[in-house]
């Protein structure tokens, strides 16, 4: 018996001892540098206003975060990447819509649960839909579009950067609202649906700005509407869709950051400080603005919340367009 207590006294003492070092880490945290996977490929619109963000935190942080990009099967292959990393506060994760909401519907088995899996930091950008058409297709309007896509069913294709994007359920919603047959077709990534748009082969797409803003500024892409409850400040002639006569359909994209399940509270907390710290920040706010995005930073439990009820959302919108899947 004595030699029993001994033991458990030994191990209270050690853990006893060993609490002070792991609060230590995290008041010396970050002292190193920052990985974070983007799981769509670079230049995309999730990897160009992520960086915006990630840049400012690493100057909040004194520490880069260093960015991988980690593009493949709608974002899945480099969220599922992240939960299998240390839950150390060195690996962190941009994700979206897709991967944490909608494609929980879209696939059988997504190989990581994002609720379980993943420690959210918070959302930090919002982002509306634009409608566009390529600028040699007849179509002024968004009310024109739809007459000429109900004139030639299944016949128009609509791009996308994946099964399950932001993009992609905007297209299957809009099927809904408006009445129109248009097909899928998802791409890699946004350098691969760019060059087909141009070319007529997906006239259609109903894309991120930061994905189409460089063709509507060469005038290889028209957009017709923005589908958003308010006008756009980087497209401020662009119609609402509700303007554009197609009331209550409001889509679009939004970003958050986390990391793996597991990482110690108090990183989380530094990590939550410095992202409201760089969202607070006027010129950061100006770029996101510029790329057509809302920034927000309501901390880790609103987006537990929000999650939950994107991905009650998101999937009855893909039962309904009769999505099987995957």
């Amino acid at each position: 018996m004595f030699r029993i207590l001994k033991v458990l006294i030994t191990i209270l003492l050690t853990g006893t001892a060993a609490s002070p070092a792991a609060f230590a880490q995290t008041d010396t945290y970050p002292n190193r540098p920052i990985q974070v996977l983007i799981p769509f490929a670079g230049g995309s619109a999730s990897d160009v206003i992520s960086r915006i963000l990630l840049d400012r935190m690493g100057k909040y942080l004194g520490q880069p975060l260093v960015v991988e990009n980690r593009p493949g099967a709608g974002g899945n292959s480099g969220t599922a990447a992240a939960t299998k990393l240390p839950a150390d506060g060195y690996n962190l994760v941009v994700s979206t819509s897709g991967p944490l909401a909608a494609n929980r519907t879209l696939f059988k088995s997504l190989g990581y649960d994002p609720e379980k899996d993943l420690e959210p930091i918070s959302l930090f950008a919002i982002l509306p839909n634009v409608i566009v058409v390529n600028s040699k297709l007849p179509p002024k309007t968004l009310q024109e579009f739809i007459a000429y896509a109900k004139e030639r069913p299944k016949q128009l294709n609509y791009g996308t950067v994946g099964v399950g994007s932001s993009q992609h359920l905007a297209g299957a919603y809009f099927d809904q609202v408006a009445g129109v047959e248009l097909v899928h077709v998802p791409y890699r990534n946004i350098a691969q649906y760019s060059p087909d748009f141009i070319a007529g082969q997906v006239p259609v797409g109903f894309q991120l700005l930061p994905n189409i803003l460089a063709l509507i500024q060469k005038g290889d892409a028209r957009p017709l509407a923005v589908t958003a409850e308010k006008r756009m400040a980087a497209l401020p002639d662009v119609p609402t869709t509700a303007e554009a006569g197609v009331p209550n359909y409001v889509t679009g994209a939004w970003f958050a950051l986390l990391a793996p399940a597991g990482t110690p509270k108090p990183m989380i907390d530094k990590l939550y400080d410095a992202l409201k710290e760089a969202i607070e920040d006027p010129l950061v706010r100006q770029r996101f603005t510029e790329q057509g995005a809302e920034p927000v930073a309501p901390g880790p439990d609103a987006l537990r919340k929000f999650i939950r009820s994107e991905t009650e959302k998101l999937g009855d919108i893909i039962r309904k367009a009769g999505i099987q899947p995957m």
